[in-house]
């Protein structure tokens, strides 16, 4: 018989920290995303500007398909933190066939410390 995969994923658009529960234990890594968001200055050239735009929305891209082929590895996935990449990424994944076996659901909730988010996971699967 196969084991049950259950995976919870707290993020944002910069981090995704994976916990897969594993015999009532987290089993956790972690995903950056590369991006470091940086204040825009005024007197800055909308050239420079645009690219970068565009290197976000590929660094973006990248970090939410290094989440994706984790994930295809579950049938249960737990999606929660303060942002809407949770969101963003849910949508993608929706958008492809491959993830149409996979129980993915999604909750808002608080910033969480590395314990909470712990337990949180543990008892959503429990």
């Amino acid at each position: 018989m196969k084991n049950f995969k259950q995976l919870g994923i707290y993020m944002d658009h910069a981090h995704a920290f994976m916990m897969e529960l594993e015999n009532g234990m987290i089993v956790s890594r972690n995903i950056v995303s590369g991006w470091k968001d940086t204040e825009v200055k005024p007197n800055e050239d909308s050239h420079f500007m645009g690219f970068n735009c565009g290197e976000k929305k590929h660094l973006q891209s990248a970090y939410y398909h290094e989440i994706s082929e984790i994930i295809r590895h579950y049938q249960q996935v737990l999606l929660f933190g303060p942002t809407d990449a949770k969101n963003e990424l849910h949508n993608l994944l929706t958008d492809n066939h491959l993830f149409n076996d996979i129980k993915i659901e999604l909750v808002d909730t608080d910033k969480f410390t590395d314990e909470q988010m712990h337990e949180f996971v543990k008892e959503y699967f429990k």
